[in-house]
Formats: structure tokens, sequence, C-alpha cells
């Protein structure tokens, strides 16, 4: 079979692991209430997010070592069977905890699979043409988006929230096979000394860090001495991993990429974006939910044009960044993002559903200009036996994004709805942990009693309102760090 079938089959298998990641994306925005109405525990809400981004960020590095050391296909195996694996338990789940730890699995398969997505692509395409396969990338990525809330929100709204776990199962298999049997690579078998002191002190020292934020205040005081002990042991840990892996022969997070300065600067801005983009598709499902009483399937709705326009910017902007440079294109994006954004910040109960549709297209478009540079810099900034390393960077930093953000939105969205509802309702009436689990399942609002659910959907609405404020301003900032690439195309360079 000639090489470039074999690199057509090779790209069909990464385009259909890259559905897969698309419909996980957009499939769990929609089935979050329903989930907290069939399981309860709103207050674990943000675990079910929060776990799998948090092994995602904890192995994304590790195995974006190990693809350098050992190579791509078996981490992408590796990846693939965790993640399906992961998949399947969480439709089975039959509690919160259950749901949580399976999702934990699932990112850990997220972990392999994502970076080295990216790095095969870097390996087996020159600069020019990862431009085009961007495009075909961003394009899965924008159709499967839009498919999965539709469908996500018809499997709740008419079947049961178990099914979105499950319907992206034969295109993961499909793409395995494919990889499998086409992917060939030739690797210097080399002693290597793996950084298990690195891969320690980051696991222990970012665990540490987001359960703390995510407990604070809720299931501990914010000045109790377990919570204080436990931020004192991530500040710890992380200090030795900076430490270790500046004396690591084979670091797991090469800290000499930062000497690069496309890379510093497009992973400063990658963690923002990132963070408005869980916080997009993570809590504007509750507002169209909960504050406005619509069902899943309008939420999912909701999120569709963002898809379709990511498509349109990423395409767009992986092509001007050859022809305009690294700094132009993604502060085009940035910029869009910021406009979105503030939007966003000035919504209320009243605001018609076509405006959001219009700011959404707006987050998307900015999301495919600025994501699209910031992967093709971690690709073509440096040779091959750092290529893995600078994709999971990349790719790290845009979960560790998620990660950290959704444990602090979904503290900050808890946090006001307490402070709100502490001495009841302005018409005096108390509210119970269920009476918010019922506002934020569609089909359990009718439960609560009418008067009640026009003065909660004001308390949820007041919380969500603060954080769409706070996503803005980080949208600013997103805008100032893109200012710091270089005016012209990334290149490789030796550190």
């Amino acid at each position: 079979m000639g090489t470039a079938l074999k690199r057509n089959y090779i790209l069909i298998g990464l385009l259909l692991s890259t559905f897969l990641a698309a419909i996980e994306g957009t499939v769990i925005g929609p089935a979050g209430p329903r989930i907290v109405g069939d399981l309860g525990g709103v207050e674990l809400l943000s675990w079910v997010f929060t776990a799998y981004l948090l092994t995602m960020a904890v192995t994304t590095p590790i195995f974006g070592k190990i693809s350098d050391l050992y190579g791509r296909k078996p981490v992408f195996v590796i990846g693939s069977v965790l993640f399906l694996a992961g998949s399947l338990l969480s439709g089975l789940s039959q509690s919160m905890e259950q749901l949580i730890l399976f999702r934990a699995i699932q990112g850990i398969g997220a972990g392999a699979l994502t970076p080295v997505t990216f790095t095969i692509i870097g390996d087996i395409y020159s600069i020019n043409e990862r431009a085009k396969v961007q495009g075909w990338i961003s394009s899965v990525w924008g159709i499967s988006s839009l498919i999965g809330p539709l469908l996500g929100g018809y499997f709740v709204d008419s079947l049961n929230w178990r099914w979105v776990f499950g319907f992206n199962v034969p295109f993961g298999l499909l793409s395995l096979i494919f990889i499998i049997k086409y992917l060939k690579e030739d690797i210097v078998k080399r002693k290597v000394k793996v950084d298990i002191s690195g891969a320690v002190t980051f696991t222990v020292g970012v665990t540490a860090l987001l359960f703390g934020l995510a407990t604070g205040g809720q299931q501990l005081a914010w000045n109790s001495p377990l919570l204080i002990g436990i931020f004192v042991l991530a500040a710890v840990m992380l200090a030795l991993f900076f430490i270790v892996e500046k004396k690591a022969e084979e670091p797991l997070v090469p800290l000499k990429l930062f000497r690069i300065r496309d890379i510093a600067y497009s992973n400063v801005a990658s963690l923002l974006a990132s963070a408005l983009l869980i916080g997009l598709t993570s809590y504007l499902p509750l507002w169209v939910q909960g504050v406005l009483g619509k069902n899943a399937t309008i939420s999912g709705l909701v999120l569709a044009p963002m898809s379709i326009s990511w498509m349109l910017g990423s395409i767009i902007g992986s092509r001007w960044i050859i022809s305009r440079g690294s700094r132009l294109t993604s502060l085009i994006g940035m910029l869009i993002i910021a406009v979105g954004a503030g939007g966003m910040a000035f919504i209320h109960e009243g605001t018609p559903i076509y405006v959001m549709l219009i700011f959404n297209a707006l987050y998307g478009l900015g999301f495919g200009f600025s994501f699209s540079v910031f992967t093709i810099i971690a690709q073509s900034s440096v040779n091959y036996n750092l290529r893995g390393a600078s994709n999971a960077l990349n790719s790290f930093v845009k979960s560790i994004g998620q990660t950290i953000a959704v444990t602090v939105f979904g503290t900050l969205i808890n946090l006001g709805i307490v402070s709100r509802t502490a001495k009841g309702t302005p018409s005096g009436t108390q509210v119970s942990q269920d009476d918010i689990n019922n506002l934020l399942s569609p089909e359990k609002v009718h439960l609560l009693p009418k008067e009640l659910w026009a003065e909660l959907k004001h308390v949820l609405g007041g919380s969500l309102h603060t954080l769409f404020i706070i996503m803005a301003i980080i949208a600013v900032l997103g805008v100032v760090s893109a200012l710091g690439l270089r005016s012209k195309a990334p290149e490789p360079e030796e550190v």
C-alpha cells in the first residue's frame, strides 16, 4: 500500500478520534442538569467535569513524554482503550460518586489520546500541509460539536442521559483499528530514566490544589486547618516539582520549552481561552434550563452556533498563520472572543435566545482562530524529539485551565446560591438542597411551587451573571497575552 494511502487512513483514524473528543465535550453540558435530577448531589456536579479534567491534566504530560520515548502508537492505543472503557462505565453509573470515578478513568484515556493525535499530525505532515489538515480536523470538530448537543439533548429528553456516554464508542473502535493497522513507526530504542519524581510531585500537587479549591467554602471552611494544610501541601509539592524538573534527565515537562517565545505566550493564552470554553459549555446550559426553564434540547441548540463558527474560524486561522503570522491571527481570535464574552456579561432573564446565539457564534469564531494557532505553534516550534512533549504541554495547559476554571466557577456559583438563600427567599420561604436539585432538573422543575421557582431562578440567574462578568475580564486578559506572540509563522527552534 502506498505511503499517501496509508497517511489517508491514519488521518481518517485521527479524524474519528477528534470526532469522539468533540462529541464528548458537547454532550455532557446539556446532560448535566438531568444527571443531577437522577443521581442527586448537585454539590458534586462540578466534579463530573473536574474529575475528567483533573486526570486528563495529570496524565497528559506523562503520556506526551512516553510518546517521545516509546512512540505515538502505543500511547494512542492505551488512551483509546481507557477512554472507551471509562465512557461505557460512566453510562452504567448508579451514583454520582461512581460517575465521578468512571469519568476520572475516561480522563486518563483522554490524557493519552488528545495530545498524541496532534503529535502524529506534526510527524507525518509538513507545516504547510498542517494548515489544510487542521482545517479538516476543525471541520470534523465543528460538525460533531453541532451534532453532539442535538443528539445529547434528544437522548436526554427522549431516552436517558446514560445514552450520551455510549454512542461515541463505535467511532472510537474504528479509529483504533485504523491507527493499529496503518501507523508504522521506527523508534530508536535507548536507555532512559523515567521521571517518576516529577510525576508524583506533579500529581499530588495539582490534585491537592484542585481538591482544596473545590471543597473550600462548601465541605470545608476557608479557615479550617485541614483546608489550609491541603493548600500548603499543594504549594510544597508544586515547588518540589519545578525543582525536580530542572534537574531531571528526561523531565516530565521540559521547562526549557518556555524559552521559546511563541510557546510561552501561546500557552498563557490557551489557558485563559480554555477557561472561557469550559465556563461557556458548562454553565450556559444551566442558564437556559435553570433560569429560562427550557429543556436540554434547547440548551444544546444554543451551543450549536459556536460549533459552526469554530469550524469557520479554524479553517481561516490555520491558513492565516502561514501568510500573516502567529500574533495577528491569534489576536483577531482573542478580540472576537472578548466581544462575545462582553456580550454575555450583559444578558438577563429577558434576553432573547437569538441574542445568545450571536454571542456564542462570536465565541466559536474566536476559539477557531486562536486554538488553531496554538496547536500549529506546538507542532511546528520544535523537532521530533520534543514534539510529543510540546503538544502534551499545550494540551496540558488547556486541560489545567479548564480544570481550575470549572472548579473555581462551580465554587463561585454554589457560594452565590448559598449566600442568596441563607435567610430564605425574599418572601421568607426556606430553600433546601432538594429544591436546588429540582431547579437544575428540567423534568422536576414542575415539582417546585410556581412562586418558589420564580424566586429561585432569580437566585441562580444572579450567580451565573456574576460568573459571566468574570469570564469577560478573563477574555480581556487573553487579548493582552496574545500580544506577546511573534509576528511570523512558527518554525522549529533548538532549546
